[in-house]
């Protein structure tokens, strides 16, 4: 198992659990800018687990092109169920967010003075 997927599934659920919106607003101060953050976090670990996934997908990969019925490999479908079982990508973000352990900086510079 990946470094990424114990460090992840380790501490969060896969169920959908209601967030105070208050929570969220008092890390940035700004609900839209930590909904943007947890975004930006969640695209990053879905990327990443895709990734993993498809590299470790491509081991079981026939490289020959055949009419034949293609041959399943139970290991492979069973790397394929653990990371459906994973929690989504926001719930991860969502849940590492509140937590800190999100890096994230303000550009305090205003663009248009």
């Amino acid at each position: 198992m990946s470094k990424l997927r114990r460090q992840l599934s380790a501490n969060t659920s896969s169920v959908v659990e209601p967030k105070k919106l208050i929570d969220l607003k008092n890390k940035t101060g700004n609900l839209y800018e930590s909904i943007a953050i947890i975004a930006k976090r969640a695209n990053q670990i879905n990327i990443t687990i895709k990734e993993e996934l498809h590299n470790k997908l491509e081991e079981f990969a026939s490289h020959t092109d055949s009419l034949e019925e293609i041959h399943e490999n139970k290991e492979q479908i069973e790397i394929s169920r653990a990371y459906e079982r994973m929690p989504n990508p926001a719930l991860l973000a969502t849940t590492e967010f509140l937590e800190d352990k999100v890096y994230f900086r303000k550009n305090d510079e205003d663009l248009f003075s």
